[in-house]
């Protein structure tokens, strides 16, 4: 499976260059990106889920082209937001994973199955029948990542997924994205200490990209640039 290559691309929305000729070629599991806010992070992620388009340069993403291959990128990328409210369609909990499910071409009892096991592996499935609306922020996030990992995704992009959470329902969300070695991982985060956890991280300042490699290293670099 290829990883990420983006050679000289530039992102431009409006009247602004969100991204300027960034220059990256990855292929590691899991990628943290960091910097501050306005820096073009988001864009970033969003760029790699095909969400947004370059408006130069070449991207592929697991081999990838985002835009004439879009339809392949979006059976095969999951993307999970800060805010869970942003995702949750459905009424009620199962609803919701299944929906998840909706394109798949596959038996009723086969999809009925993969949503029980994600239920039950999120922790969800005392919580099946719950209106999906009504769930604690915790919990909503937690749906949010069982709706993308029920896809069974060959990369999950998670942009600040922790943002809103406490310390308790952060971490027990960090380990779900962190700790299943089936998917590739793209992190965008200000918790340093998580992107401490991800094999490769990547600093983003001013729309480009400042710095890339072993966490502690890329962490320092920005740490060293913040002025407090």
């Amino acid at each position: 499976m290829s990883g990420l290559d983006l050679q000289g691309v530039s992102v431009r929305l409006g009247d602004t260059d969100v991204l300027r000729d960034v220059t990256l070629s990855l292929d590691v599991r899991t990628i943290a990106i960091i910097g501050e806010n306005g820096s073009g992070k988001s864009t970033l992620a969003r760029l790699l889920s095909g969400l947004v388009v370059a408006s130069d340069g070449t991207v592929r993403v697991l081999g990838l082209d985002p835009v004439r291959q879009a339809a392949e990128l979006r059976r095969r990328v999951a993307v999970v937001f800060s805010n869970p409210d942003a995702q949750i369609i459905m009424p009620t909990v199962t609803e919701d994973v299944a929906f998840s499910l909706r394109t798949e071409k596959a038996p009723r009892h086969e999809k009925a199955e993969r949503v029980a096991a994600a239920l039950d592996r999120f922790g969800l499935a005392e919580l099946a029948t719950r209106s999906s609306h009504e769930l604690s922020g915790g919990e909503k996030q937690l749906l949010a990542l069982c709706g993308a990992f029920v896809r069974r995704p060959d990369l999950v992009v998670a942009d600040e997924p922790t943002a809103y959470l406490d310390a308790r329902n952060a971490r027990r969300i960090a380990d779900h994205l962190l700790a299943d070695a089936a998917h590739r991982l793209v992190l965008v985060t200000h918790d340093l200490g998580l992107a401490r956890r991800c094999d490769t991280a990547v600093l983003v300042e001013d729309g480009t990209v400042t710095a890339v490699g072993a966490p502690e290293r890329v962490i320092a670099t920005y740490e060293a640039g913040i002025r407090w």
